[in-house]
């Protein structure tokens, strides 16, 4: 009897999941089930290169529409799935229309957060998670006019730059004391925050909103200690949350995200996750995390889908993302953390330089400005868990290659 397999959502990891699952040798029915009108398309380019023209929505697209009929993967766009009958093996769609399943992979991702401030709902008030928004807010920005983009974190950061070089009068109002000191720590944070007002950007920190005000459009934004800003559009950009309804409402355990073993697999047995929603254990970081990365994503939907055909792996890659904000980008690896020891490799100032993390010797993350080769070199470092001689990973004329083929190796993370 030919088996059926469901993918619910649309993303970078439905996208890779079904193409894996192909690969994989599987021949039974996919379904992909997304609850957007569009083919699976890449998110990151939405708050840069499709805001700045450089690339078109088409451009974006993660297969082309005959990927799927070519290899017999059937599509279900514009389709919400309600609930999974865990024990009758079907997933229920919108419509009352529902799929028999053998086994499920939830790839939902995330949905924005909103503040609980008044002026939400008013014109030229957006949110920058789809295509169908990026390409709104574009409209705008090629208007012109007064920027309000609230929220001082990565994807708020790149889209004010982005809106900058389109001719915009930008303010960012970030609620935290400095910009980026959750991702990338103060120091890190504050050299970007400076540049990025050097550039033209006005930064307004501990700004917590408290209303935006218009008549059916928005005209300004309130802050909480009376600082008010002229607004022609306001980008709300203060995190997401990841989408777990379904799961919830199908008896999934859940805690900060879908629940998964090393093999995506969930509480339930036959139903996998993956991507931004699945908080997985990783030997790497050596805790449970959930990421929303764009690495994460797509291997994480090859892993499960692997997973799911037999081919049972523990997904156990080291976290990695990239920020291009302007001219300037921005490389995380690793799990770092604030308390961390730092070794810093070239000069903050000239805005080509990294930073070490070290955790009681042993290098557990790296954050590069400009530096792409260190953050890739690094990476097999934090892999190994080697212990790194400080002095070599200051001095940017020794190869990172050779440190790890000459340091000390341990065996598990320490904590």
């Amino acid at each position: 009897m030919t088996e059926t397999y469901v993918v619910v959502g649309a993303s970078l990891a439905g996208a890779r999941a079904v193409e894996t699952l192909r690969t994989e040798g599987f021949d039974g029915r996919v379904v992909l089930v997304g609850a957007e009108n569009h083919l699976p398309y890449d998110r990151p380019p939405l708050s840069k290169e499709v805001i700045l023209g450089h690339k078109q929505p088409g451009e974006t697209l993660i297969h082309p529409a005959e990927f799927y009929s070519d290899n017999d993967i059937e599509l279900l766009l514009g389709a919400w799935a309600t609930r999974i009958d865990t024990h009758g093996g079907r997933v229920e769609l919108d419509r009352g229309r529902s799929i028999a399943a053998d086994k499920v992979l939830l790839c939902t991702g995330t949905t924005p957060r909103r503040p609980d401030v008044p002026g939400l709902d008013l014109d030229g008030v957006h949110f920058l998670r789809t295509i169908d928004d990026s390409a709104a807010i574009r409209d705008k920005l090629l208007a012109g006019g007064s920027v309000v983009i609230i929220g001082g974190g990565l994807i708020g950061i790149e889209l004010a730059a982005s809106a900058l070089a389109l001719g915009n009068d930008v303010t960012v109002l970030e609620r935290d004391a400095g910009l980026l000191r959750r991702v990338l720590g103060a120091r890190i944070g504050d050299r970007l925050s400076r540049l990025h007002s050097e550039n033209g950007i006005r930064i307004r920190t501990n700004a917590e909103v408290a209303r935006i005000e218009g008549d059916h459009h928005v005209r300004r934004v309130h802050t909480m200690d009376g600082f008010v800003v002229e607004a022609d559009v306001v980008v709300v950009g203060i995190g997401v949350l990841p989408a777990i309804e379904l799961a919830r409402d199908s008896g999934i355990d859940l805690d900060n995200g879908i629940v998964v073993d090393e093999f995506c697999e969930t509480s339930v047995p036959n139903i996998y996750a993956a991507g931004d929603i699945a908080n997985h254990p990783n030997e790497v970081a050596g805790e449970r995390i959930r990421l929303e990365h764009w690495q994460n994503a797509q291997n994480q939907g090859i892993a499960a889908a692997r997973s799911m055909v037999g081919h049972r792996e523990p997904y156990r890659d080291v976290p990695w993302f990239w920020s291009d904000q302007g001219e300037t980008n921005i490389q995380v690896a690793g799990r770092p953390r604030a308390t961390d020891d730092l070794v810093w490799r070239g000069d903050p100032e000239s805005m080509e330089f990294s930073v070490f993390h070290l955790r009681h010797g042993v290098l557990v993350g790296v954050v590069g400005v400009n530096r792409r080769r260190d953050v890739r070199m690094a990476m097999s470092l934090i892999d190994k868990h080697v212990r790194p001689e400080q002095a070599l990973l200051a001095d940017p004329a020794v190869d990172l290659r050779k440190i790890g083929d000459s340091q000390s190796v341990v065996r598990g993370l320490p904590q």
